[in-house]
């Protein structure tokens, strides 16, 4: 199973908010259709089964309301109700949709070769990833042979606010779109918020300069990471690629100065990377 990536205080998951890629059309927007997907998003990485009390922890919604899409999501296919224990399991009709996303992917299959190089070459973690929700989610990751890594797969999610490739991806948002992206992060991390913005605003704003984000031991004490992002040439979205090590054996210097411009030159030839952040 995948593993949960720390995150910073406070923070969970939670649905794309409208508010924070474009302006909500309350009139084209199905709000039975966001809560639905909402209990679907209750499972996380390492959730086996889930019940109605857990359901109504992480969404929010009524017992009622949650009952009513538990029982719907069951008879599509998406949950599987477990009658001993009384508590559902996500089933074949999620994973059908996770299996399409990525079969559809090309830029994942091109780039899985240069991941695999890279990896043996920098003798670190390289992965690639995607915005969901309030944080970021990994599509594939790959890992030298010589790597100590905290052993996060595809589906592992990390915090937009404290690791490299959630900084990269809202440092190339549209200023507009990144403020209130900002602000509803800082809002779902707690009293943590306030630091963990100012901390991920001060690598927006050197992204500028330098075509990259940094994370030196902000959601994890032993691992660095730098990460680039780039559009996909297929549907134009941005993806993020990462490579991350342990603090204790790749420092600052050695992701500035040596992995940071072969992470640079391997989002170039993936896709269109950043020209710099956009002006505030």
């Amino acid at each position: 199973m995948p593993h949960t990536a720390p995150d910073s205080p406070g923070l969970s998951p939670a649905s794309p908010s409208p508010a924070a890629a474009n302006p909500l059309d309350e009139r084209k927007f199905v709000v039975a259709l966001a809560r639905g997907l909402d209990l679907l998003r209750a499972f996380r990485p390492g959730d086996t089964l889930l019940g109605n009390r857990d359901f109504v922890e992480r969404t929010g919604l009524p017992k009622a309301t949650v009952n009513r899409l538990a029982y719907t999501l069951t008879v599509l296919g998406y949950l599987r109700f477990d009658e001993t224990l009384g508590k559902y399991a996500l089933d074949a009709g999620v994973l059908s949709l996770g299996f399409a996303l990525l079969s559809g992917t090309d830029t994942l299959e091109l780039a899985r070769p240069h991941l695999r190089a890279f990896a043996r070459d920098v003798g670190a973690a390289v992965s690639l990833g995607c915005r969901d929700g309030l944080d970021m989610v990994y599509l594939e990751t790959i890992r030298s042979e010589t790597a100590l890594t905290l052993g996060l797969a595809s589906g592992s999610k990390l915090s937009m606010l404290t690791s490299s490739m959630g900084r990269a991806y809202l440092a190339v948002q549209p200023p507009q779109e990144r403020a209130a992206l900002l602000a509803e992060l800082t809002q779902a991390a707690g009293e943590a918020g306030p630091t963990l913005a100012q901390q991920a605003c001060a690598e927006i704003d050197a992204f500028e300069r330098e075509g990259c984000c940094y994370s030196f031991r902000a959601w994890h004490d032993d691992v660095n990471a730098v990460a680039v992002p780039f559009r996909d040439p297929r549907d134009g979205r941005w993806l993020v690629l990462s490579c991350s090590g342990p603090a204790s054996s790749m420092g600052e210097e050695v992701f500035r100065e040596r992995v940071a411009p072969r992470l640079l030159e391997l989002a170039r030839r993936l896709g269109d990377t950043a020209p710099r952040v956009a002006s505030r």
